[in-house]
């Protein structure tokens, strides 16, 4: 298998999990260890934070900014 040096590293929608558990432990993982907020991270990963914030809304999880986490 031959890598493609032009291929972008960066997630969008497709790449993260659909499944919004999955999602939720990918985001909030990610936000620990690496991102301040939640807009950095959907920056860092070109994944649109409305996106996240309504696929997580369907399990009852909003966004905490204080925590920086999905509660």
């Amino acid at each position: 298998m031959y890598l493609n040096i032009n291929t972008s590293y960066k997630r969008n929608m497709s790449d993260l999990p659909r499944d919004p558990v999955m999602l939720l432990s990918v985001v909030n993982t990610n936000l620990r260890d690496y991102y301040g907020s939640l807009e950095e991270f959907c920056r860092a990963k070109d994944v649109n934070t409305e996106e996240i914030k309504e696929k997580l809304s369907t399990i009852n999880y909003q966004y905490d900014k204080t925590r920086n986490q999905f509660i």
